[in-house]
């Protein structure tokens, strides 16, 4: 049994039956493999919102603010469409030790994704609340049928490819009031799990520690453990500051320990946010917030493929730290990524409360040189625009929808196993979200 085994067996039978009715059937790219935002108001604030209390789905951005909240429970649904292809310019050199992919334009499919969230927030006191919150934390799809794909050979020429990773979070938050009720700090254990799956990548079984434990093994998953702290609090007239921390989830060896860096070892990266929110009156309030996603830290995600894949490739033993599941393995070559988001919400007559949005990154997180193992993840999302609204049916109850529009992006490359200049391939992606929540204050 792995180092981490043991950790949430006790757990097990409760998280995979709470998986199956709340899990994604699938989640794609937003940044990286992070969404955009979370609970419906966030999403249409471009993800801001960490230092503006909205709901209780705050503890998946700012857990200080899930005391703002007050006593209500949300639960909410996601439509998300990832439209992702990918494009190899040249022919296959045919020299001996290459690997050439078959040239044309190909689509993903699998489009369209539902989402659920539920949360809710009960007031201890009138300082302080305890709150629970469950969500579909981001992911990553890739569906590419061998049809389609030179004749049927598929993209690595083992038939149909692409992955399906999806997460969920469950936040349990205890959050209080300090300097006399215009400040708050929070604290969430998060309990994580994610389940992964990977077809049509047998091709690489000679860069393979194990390659039993490569590819085509179906649905494996993994629990997991980290925790979230927060604070927010007015510092001026209208004028609010937020901050949070997310530790580095800690997951159990997922069942893929020939695929992933590390035996298996696919942890989540940390992030840090923090913002400011500023009342310009009484009904319209402007939102920004910057966060960080600590990509290279988990060597599943951030180790390259070259030179790792040379070196394993003249391994002199059976196994190599270099070679794909080994403790410095063969990876996605994923970068860190900094969002910069920016909402406006305001007030109008009738119950209606509007938002916009939008969010831009410094970049996208796959480099030119990893795209070919990346047509498995290709996570090129830098630019999202937002809209949305809140309608509320009384004073205890209302409607929130959202939109999303995240422009086409693309990032190309060489194909790293063929003969310099002989192929390019290019990753594009664009997506389309729909978002539809239920709150109730009790």
């Amino acid at each position: 049994m792995t180092k981490k085994t043991k950790h949430f067996q006790l757990i097990g039978g409760a998280g995979v039956l709470l998986a199956g009715l709340l899990m994604p059937m699938a989640a794609s790219a937003t940044n990286g493999y992070f969404a955009h935002g979370y609970g419906v108001k966030a999403k249409a604030l471009g993800g801001a919102g960490v230092a503006m209390p909205m709901d209780a789905m705050d503890a998946a951005v700012n857990p200080a603010n899930m005391v703002m909240v007050g006593q209500e429970w949300d639960i909410g649904l996601t439509w998300f469409s990832p439209r992702r292809e990918y494009t190899v310019t040249g022919a296959p050199s045919g020299f001996p030790g290459t690997f050439g992919q078959v040239p044309g334009n190909f689509e993903s499919d699998s489009d369209h994704f539902f989402i659920p969230n539920l949360g809710a927030n009960w007031m201890l006191s009138e300082d302080a609340s305890l709150g629970l919150s469950i969500y579909g934390n981001g992911g990553m799809n890739t569906d590419w049928k061998a049809s389609g794909i030179g004749g049927g050979t598929g993209v690595y020429g083992a038939g149909d490819a692409g992955v399906d990773y999806s997460q969920l979070f469950i936040n349990g938050t205890y959050a209080r009031k300090f300097a006399g009720g215009k400040a708050s700090w929070g604290a969430s254990a998060i309990v994580a799990y994610h389940r992964f799956k990977a077809n049509g990548v047998m091709t690489f079984a000679g860069v393979s520690n194990d390659p039993s434990r490569l590819t085509n093994l179906g649905h494996k998953d993994s629990f997991g453990f980290g925790g979230k702290l927060g604070v927010m609090g007015e510092v001026g007239a209208g004028f609010r500051l937020g901050a949070s921390y997310q530790s580095k989830i800690y997951m159990d060896e997922i069942d893929y320990s020939g695929l992933f860096a590390e035996q298996g070892d696919f942890d989540i990266p940390q992030t840090v946010t923090a913002g400011l929110a500023y009342d310009i009156n009484e009904g319209t309030t402007i939102m920004a917030d910057v966060q960080w996603i600590d990509y290279s830290d988990v060597k599943a995600i951030a180790n390259p493929q070259f030179p790792q894949f040379a070196t394993c490739s003249m391994r002199a033993t059976p196994t190599d730290p270099n070679c794909l599941g080994g403790s410095n393995g063969i990876g996605f070559g994923w970068r860190d990524m900094t969002i910069y988001k920016l909402g406006v919400q305001w007030e109008t007559s009738g119950g209606w409360t509007w938002r916009v949005g939008g969010s831009v990154a410094n970049r996208q997180p796959i480099p030119s040189s990893e795209v070919q193992f990346n047509i498995l993840a290709p996570g090129v999302i830098k630019e999202h625009l937002t809209f949305g609204f809140t309608k509320a049916l009384n004073d205890k109850s209302g409607i929130d929808v959202s939109f999303m529009y995240a422009p086409s992006n693309s990032v190309s490359g060489p194909n790293p196993l063929e003969a310099p200049g002989a192929q390019t391939i290019e990753l594009e992606m664009k997506q389309y979200e729909v978002a539809v929540q239920y709150t109730k204050d009790f």
